[in-house]
């Protein structure tokens, strides 16, 4: 409210002429209504939504009155709009100053009814932005497939209408602690910046225990700047600086081995704007989920390789996950579905993408290639292999689909997680197990896979199953591809975060292994958002 008190209170009262039209004549008064439709009419010709709104409600102004209600909505329009830096938008888009002096300068009741609308015009925008995002995500990556929530502007504007004191522009923005807690970030790091950052870099290399020399002392600085170890004296690579990167390599997804190599420096080196950035993504990412998440949700961070189960915001389950491979026709999507079933003992049924481009050439140069797999026809039955030239399909013309029945070996591994989507991507066992020691583990064809399947089973069924070990193994035993229906469906929402806060408060970064955070911090510059306090 500070850039509301730098103005005169004549600045936030003018539009209360259009109330003093009640002490004019009624031809007058009624002249000056008509002129101040015109100009609301006018000023929003192009946004359907907030024309249809004003016709709709007589052209009740919102914020044109000197009435209190009037007051404290344009109050607090101005100072949202003065801070929506905070939120990481792009400030300069709600031309506060324009704002300001059409208030100040507005006389007749045509200007005022510009005012009215130059104010609507600005709220929704901002309710928009701040509510659901600034940007569109399908437009910035085709794996951001993620529909995001756009309220219609008569909504923002009848809660607004409704709303007797502005509490309602303070409301717009995301109510979770994960945002609140990003923004609270935000701000640590922008003072961090101003006041010179962590200090000099450390020069490439492998530091480690007992090593010794500048390169350690500027590692041992830097780690004391970022808060990682208490200020020491000693120049050796001691046991207090190999905790002290271990506590780093466990805030940034590294394996935490206490040893400072090529990965673990270029993570050190990372300067404070690159971190701003990545938590400015993450709000905007942080706009577009679903305001309800589910009591229970599953929650799948890319960028984290993981995969937890959430009750009541508390995680109760995490396990360590592998992502798509890092190509185009791979990487996992973003989205948010409900999952409805497992399958114990699931058979692989092939996509089709598969097929033709892996197994198509194989079985091409040497029909009984991929054995494991059983070939079938569209109703189902199992071809000879030795009967068919395969050679003769296309990639298009192939007739035939491909499955690899339940077992040990199966691609899915012993239970597979549904929640049904046109991406066909669901969560997975795997008998590759060796793939989750990696610190990237991205290594799949899109599918999520699961470090501990069998255990996130027990949890999901621990709801309805007395005994859901038990349950689950008896089922698993019979060796019988079996569908389990969830008697609850539990919302499942995969994410990509590089920068989330952790359940202790921790501030948690990774790498952005499919350059879409990247994408989105360009196209937030060139949306107007600005890095504050930060020279070139």
């Amino acid at each position: 409210m500070n850039f509301i008190h730098g103005n005169t209170r004549r600045l936030l009262m003018v539009a209360g002429l259009v109330l003093a039209v009640g002490h004019t004549p009624a031809a007058a008064q009624d002249a000056g209504q008509t002129a101040f439709r015109m100009a609301v009419a006018e000023s929003a010709l192009h946004q359907d939504e907030i024309t249809a709104f004003y016709r709709s409600n007589g052209y009740s102004a919102i914020w044109v009155g000197d009435a209190p209600e009037h007051v404290a909505r344009r109050a607090a329009l101005i100072n949202a709009l003065s801070s929506a830096h905070l939120h990481g938008l792009p400030t300069g888009a709600y031309v506060v100053e324009g704002l300001l002096a059409l208030m100040k300068n507005a006389r007749t009741p045509r200007e005022l009814g510009a005012v009215e609308a130059a104010l609507s015009l600005a709220f929704v925008r901002y309710a928009r932005d701040v509510q659901s995002g600034v940007l569109h995500p399908s437009e910035i990556d085709d794996g951001l497939v993620r529909p995001v929530a756009v309220r219609p502007a008569s909504e923002h504007l009848s809660a607004m209408l409704a709303d007797d004191d502005g509490a309602y522009v303070a409301q717009l923005a995301p109510r979770s602690s994960q945002y609140r807690a990003l923004m609270k970030q935000k701000l640590v790091l922008q003072e961090l910046i101003r006041h010179g950052g962590w200090g000099p870099t450390v020069p490439d290399g492998k530091y480690e225990r007992g090593a010794s020399g500048a390169g350690v002392l500027k590692l041992r600085d830097r780690l004391v700047a970022m808060g990682f170890m208490k200020p020491t004296a000693s120049p050796v690579y001691d046991d207090a600086m190999v905790a002290a990167v271990q506590a780093f390599q466990r805030a940034h997804g590294l394996e935490p081995d206490g040893v400072a190599g090529q990965g673990t420096v270029a993570e050190i080196n990372r300067s404070p704007a690159d971190r701003l950035k990545s938590v400015i993504v993450a709000l905007e990412r942080e706009r577009w989920l679903p305001a309800d998440r589910g009591e229970r949700h599953v929650l799948v961070n890319q960028a984290d390789f993981s995969a937890k189960i959430v009750d009541h915001g508390r995680v109760t389950f995490q396990t360590r996950a592998v992502i798509g491979k890092n190509t185009h026709d791979r990487r996992s999507p973003e989205f948010s579905d409900q999952m409805e079933h497992m399958v114990i003992n699931p058979s692989w049924h092939v996509p089709r993408s598969i097929i033709t481009k892996e197994y198509l050439p194989k079985l091409r140069a040497n029909p009984n290639a991929v054995r494991h797999l059983e070939i079938t026809d569209r109703r189902g039955r199992r071809v000879d292999r030795g009967a068919v030239d395969f050679n003769q399909f296309s990639a298009n013309s192939f007739p035939f689909a491909m499955r690899q029945p339940p077992g040990q070996s199966n691609a899915l591994g012993l239970v597979k997680f549904m929640f049904p989507n046109k991406y066909n991507i669901y969560l997975h066992d795997t008998p590759q197990k060796s793939l989750f020691a990696r610190e990237v583990r991205a290594f799949s064809h899109g599918c999520i896979r699961l470090a501990q399947p069998f255990e996130f089973a027990y949890a999901l069924l621990a709801r309805q199953e007395e005994d859901p070990k038990a349950f689950f193994h008896r089922i698993l035993n019979t060796g019988k591809e079996t569908k389990v229906d969830l008697d609850q469906p539990v919302p499942v929402h995969l994410i990509y975060r590089t920068a989330y806060i952790g359940p202790k408060g921790d501030v948690q970064y990774r790498r952005d292994v499919y350059g879409r955070d990247a994408k989105i911090w360009d196209a937030l510059q060139k949306a107007g958002v600005v890095l504050p306090d930060v020279q070139g």
